[in-house]
């Protein structure tokens, strides 16, 4: 977990992770801020019961109810049936959810369709969080299969010297926001922090996920939202806390479409809402110009910036930017790529993602290159160098 100093003696925000203080930062109004960090701190303390995202709609039916009562008491009709019937809608709906999604009484659901036509950007763009599993565990091909895809991208070369791995889990996990997942792959690297092996472990495992898509499967990136004690739990003697340290975990299964309004909700947000790309790519170090990706040597690299920027992170945090490096004729030198925020672990991943994003989309268009780290560049202001394509 990133924990770290409070900044700017913003105590309230104490003991919260890197990503949420700088989501926190955007709010303009402290008082408001408080009010969010508050509502933070709520939610961290109830994620992990598994009720999180029933109870949820609890407040808006009491909020409706109340509404509709001030609007009795003061005799306008009209109103009071509006929100009587809005909180008796949202009742139902919250009902049918704890019925088909948390006491799985429903139909059963079919197997999803392989994308073995879709093109490698089609593919990433087709890609979504799945955040409601069916109960179903994957069938021997598709674990098979999985597992393949794990013990080949494990194995090709590391940008970072330290081993990563990923193990495989087939049991129900305390996670937040996923529902009904059983099976996850838990991304392990050295207790002793290394950077590089932290984007390894998005840059390997974002191949994975792709190479899931391909074959129908659902995935959620799950950082801040596992609860780490039931993961140990689970690996057992696999994992010695003295010598290994959780990354993240990726949920896969069977997307289902059982699915609670909130999470519904939370998905159409997440899904939808993206940086600009002017916001992402730069044309220079000090990230004031962006990057013109429709101009020649730039626009070679076509859909690689519509990858990247569509690619996952925590809390949808977008904490990934790059910057075109040319030489004095502004022929194309490298891009060089950036994490945003202080966080020591989900932004490397989320800058992990990028890379494989970047890797793959760069091979799908026929363009070499590879990546290397400036050992020299030992600058630690944000945004803070990673990595170089070349």
């Amino acid at each position: 977990m990133d924990i770290e100093k409070p900044l700017h003696n913003d105590n309230f925000m104490h003991g919260l992770g890197a990503n949420e203080r700088a989501l926190l930062e955007k709010i303009p109004l402290l008082p408001l801020r408080k009010l969010a960090a508050g509502m933070v701190r709520a939610k961290m303390r109830v994620q992990f019961t598994g009720w999180l995202q029933y109870l949820l709609p609890l407040i808006f039916i009491v909020t409706l109810s109340l509404l509709a009562l001030v609007s009795h008491l003061l005799k306008i009709s009209f109103l009071a049936s509006i929100f009587s019937a809005l909180g008796l809608l949202l009742g139902i709906v919250a009902l049918i959810d704890l019925v088909t999604v948390k006491f799985k009484l429903r139909f059963p659901e079919s197997l999803p369709q392989r994308n073995n036509d879709l093109n490698l950007f089609d593919l990433m763009r087709a890609r979504h969080s799945c955040r409601s599993f069916q109960t179903r565990k994957l069938t021997e091909a598709d674990h098979s299969e999985l597992m393949e895809s794990v013990s080949k991208y494990l194995a090709e070369p590391k940008i970072g010297k330290s081993p990563i791995r990923f193990e495989y889990i087939s049991a129900p996990l305390t996670v937040w926001p996923v529902v009904n997942a059983t099976e996850f792959l838990v991304a392990i690297a050295p207790a002793a922090y290394n950077r590089l092996s932290v984007i390894d472990v998005g840059r390997s495992l974002q191949k994975v996920v792709m190479d899931a898509t391909r074959m129908g499967l659902g995935t959620c990136w799950i950082g801040p939202g596992a609860d780490h004690a039931s993961i140990k739990q689970q690996l057992g003697k696999r994992f010695n806390p003295e010598k290994d340290h959780i990354i993240c975990v990726l949920g896969v299964g069977y997307k289902s479409n059982y699915i609670p309004l909130f999470i519904r909700i939370f998905n159409r947000q997440m899904s939808t809402n993206r940086l600009p790309l002017s916001e992402l790519f730069f044309a220079d170090s000090t990230f004031t110009t962006p990057l013109d990706v429709d101009a020649t040597p730039f626009n070679s690299f076509g859909r690689n910036y519509e990858i990247c920027q569509w690619s996952p992170s925590s809390y949808n945090g977008q904490t990934t930017r790059c910057a075109a490096v040319t030489d004095e004729k502004g022929a194309l030198k490298s891009f060089d790529f950036y994490a945003a925020t202080a966080s020591q672990y989900y932004a490397p991943v989320a800058l992990g993602i990028w890379a494989a994003n970047w890797e793959m989309g760069c091979a799908a268009l026929g363009l070499q290159g590879h990546f290397t780290v400036r050992t020299e560049e030992e600058n630690e202001a944000l945004p803070r160098y990673d990595l170089s394509w070349h």
